[in-house]
């Protein structure tokens, strides 16, 4: 894929986004179905670099919603004494891609470097599992930690959803649900560069539409198989649960960690979001890398500016297990 006219990327970025974007299935072009562009991504090389190490790590299945099958989940626990933060971590991949593998080196440094308890959710796929299926097992998921917390050392006051991309929404859904539906209470949430509203009609999507790895036309290919055919333009693509940044009111919800890149479609709808929230009420943490892509915080070893990031989303859970509660200024981090 070539560079953009005027590239706004850290040029220490471009060979990186230059090797994800020609590996990655052409979707919505020459790979429309999802099955095969998930084979595509699983015959990938696994990564030469040993995963970061945690204090332990084991696969489990934890009750799914009423009716629904159960959810697999991997449970990562830090190599610290309890109590810690729990995060209930819901990975990325448009809803209907990428599983706990893809994300498990994040996982394992966000454990690390927080010194948390991290339930990463194996939720239902797209196409097969459309909304809300998702939606479901993320909340039931969440439901199923919160009751069972202090099984595995966790503080039941530090509970966090977190999730980046499409797993942003799952993370921001269950926060506003946990509200309206009684529970459990949260006490932080951190959406991570993350699809909060199904329209795709910001400019960020105009300034990012291909060029910088996730594409405009990824997203459209994403939402389909999610909403169905009609994708953004089905009625349920306006329902709160699928674009948060719709949802009618924001106030009485959980303390936000919100990081965006300037480099990527869905900027401009998580800087929306962080001020909706803002003004709601709740306090925010934001970052903001202008010259990153979609995906950077995965890569610490190589970036510096998802170094950055990185420590300050495990600083902000961190935190909730000191005070049960953490009080956000604006961090910067890479902020212009």
């Amino acid at each position: 894929m070539a560079a953009p006219e005027n590239d706004r990327l850290d040029p220490a970025a471009r060979p990186l986004v230059d090797l994800l974007s020609s590996a990655f299935p052409d979707l919505g072009g020459a790979v429309t179905d999802a099955a095969e562009a998930r084979r595509i991504l699983a015959a990938r090389p696994a990564p030469a670099a040993e995963p970061p190490a945690v204090g332990s790590v084991a696969d489990r299945t934890v009750p799914g919603p009423a009716g629904a099958p159960g959810i697999p989940v991997r449970v990562y626990l830090p190599d610290r004494p309890a109590p810690y933060p729990t995060v209930v971590f819901f990975h990325g991949g448009g809803f209907s891609i990428c599983g706990l593998d893809s994300h498990d080196g994040t996982v394992r440094r966000i454990c690390r470097g927080a010194g948390a308890a991290v339930v990463s959710v194996d939720y239902r796929l797209a196409p097969e599992a459309p909304f809300p299926a998702a939606v479901e097992d993320a909340y039931a998921a969440v439901r199923w930690v919160a009751e069972h917390i202090k099984e595995a050392g966790g503080d039941p006051g530090a509970l966090v959803v977190a999730g980046d991309s499409s797993g942003g929404a799952l993370a921001a859904v269950t926060a506003r649900l946990a509200r309206e539906r009684g529970g459990p209470d949260l006490a932080l949430q951190v959406l991570l560069y993350p699809a909060l509203d199904a329209a795709q009609d910001t400019d960020s999507y105009r300034r990012n539409a291909s060029g910088y790895f996730l594409t405009a036309a990824h997203m459209r290919w994403f939402w389909e198989q999610y909403l169905g055919p009609e994708g953004p333009g089905s009625a349920a693509a306006r329902h709160p649960d699928v674009s948060p940044l719709r949802a009618a009111d924001l106030s009485g919800l959980p303390p936000a960690h919100v990081l965006t890149a300037g480099c990527d479609p869905l900027c401009d709808e998580g800087r929306e979001y962080a001020a909706a929230l803002r003004a709601a009420g709740v306090e925010v943490g934001e970052q903001h890398f202008p010259a990153m892509f979609h995906g950077f915080l995965g890569f610490t070893g190589l970036l510096a500016d998802s170094r950055t990031a990185m420590a300050a989303v495990t600083a902000a859970i961190a935190a909730v297990g000191v005070s049960g509660r953490k009080n956000f200024g604006d961090l910067g981090g890479g902020a212009g």
